[in-house]
């Protein structure tokens, strides 16, 4: 794999209706916060970076604009990084390079829809969808398969994954991914932190893959390639699987496939584990607080049948497991429990439709039994 010379080498959706919220964008922030990220240790002075005018410049009609670079909060986040391993030069040349786009802002904005799962479903998990990822495996099934045994990931959720992400790689996005991160980094301070720690690692992913920055497409978020990874993630977790020195999660499928199946290993995915079970109960407000509660492994399975939960198929007490709802018509629910697998997935994409969507979509390629 490339480097630049002196760059120090250190080791990720889909709007999908989410519950309060996976590679996508995920961490929280507040209209305060206005500091730059990854503060130092405790005992070493962090910079002072004042608010940034909003906007600090008028964008033109075209929606993108340049001058980051005479920012007071680019100048200090410049400096600050300047120390601590990206070079000064690097930094300059991708602010006096780097555009605004109004419209990015007014996306991330859009108020959150809570859809119900039986519209949610009608949109991500189609029969075309479907039909679409049969022919996709079957055009990739040699390193699709080559894949999932290396990392004990089915290939079907793989494929999933890449389905509901991008449509299997047919809508990547096409925003700059240097414009989406500055904007978001300077100019959306509810998540302003979150994304200027994705630009340090996009800096850095840029000078390890030797790429020009300004030449990485992505969402409007600046989630990347078939599989939608953020920087950070990308830097962790993308593989290459076809042995060229890069990873390619643009255009190669093995290195795509390779770095999905690596995410779900390294987030606990079991082998051979399920992923949903049906059960039966009669709601109480006990359970209701259950199903309210953020999503996490916090009962065992024995724990909820106590509470009266009856799992529809065949579950080991002793399984970790999370207990959510989905409205299939209008105010009429079916219930599950979640377990390993299903948290492995949610920690992708912070919703409990997408994750039963994945669920859904690998189903309809062939995997059953999840």
């Amino acid at each position: 794999m490339k480097r630049f010379l002196g760059m120090v080498s250190l080791a990720v959706l889909a709007a999908c209706g989410a519950e309060p919220q996976g590679i996508t964008p995920q961490t929280s922030g507040t209209a305060a916060s206005q500091e730059v990220l990854m503060p130092p240790p405790a005992h070493e002075k962090r910079p002072s970076v004042a608010p940034a005018p909003v906007p600090f410049f008028n964008a033109p009609a075209s929606g993108v604009a340049y001058g980051y670079a005479a920012n007071a909060n680019v100048q200090a986040f410049s400096e600050y990084y300047a120390q601590r391993g990206i070079s000064r030069a690097v930094l300059d040349d991708f602010f006096a390079r780097a555009g605004y786009r109004a419209n990015l802002i007014r996306l991330m904005d859009k108020p959150g829809t809570s859809r119900p799962w039986y519209e949610f479903r009608r949109n991500n998990v189609p029969a075309a969808k479907l039909a679409a990822g049969r022919r996709f495996y079957a055009a990739n099934r040699a390193v699709i398969d080559r894949a999932a045994q290396q990392y004990g990931v089915p290939a079907e959720i793989i494929v999933a994954i890449i389905g509901i992400e991008t449509n299997y790689g047919a809508n990547k996005g096409n925003i700059r991914v240097a414009d989406s991160l500055a904007t978001l980094a300077f100019d959306y301070p509810r998540r302003g932190a979150f994304f200027q720690n994705e630009l340090v690692e996009f800096l850095k992913l840029a000078q390890e893959e030797g790429r020009d920055p300004m030449g990485f497409t992505g969402s409007f978020a600046g989630a990347m390639g078939m599989p939608q990874f953020m920087p950070s993630s990308y830097r962790k977790w993308a593989v290459d699987f076809d042995g060229d020195g890069r990873r390619d999660i643009w255009n190669s499928v093995a290195d795509t496939a390779a770095s999905v199946a690596n995410y779900m290993k390294v987030h606990g995915w079991q082998t051979g584990g399920r992923m949903i079970v049906p059960v039966a109960l009669n709601i109480t407000p006990q359970l209701q607080a259950v199903i309210d509660e953020k999503t996490a492994l916090n009962y065992t399975v024995a724990q909820l049948k106590q509470m009266g939960v009856m799992p529809l198929a065949t579950v080991s007490d002793h399984e970790k497991a999370v207990l959510f709802r989905l409205e299939t018509a209008p105010n009429q629910y079916d219930y599950f429990i979640g377990l390993n697998n299903f948290y492995t997935v949610w920690q992708y994409n912070h919703s409990r439709m997408y994750v039963t969507a994945v669920r859904d979509i690998a189903a309809g390629v062939g995997a059953y039994g999840l």
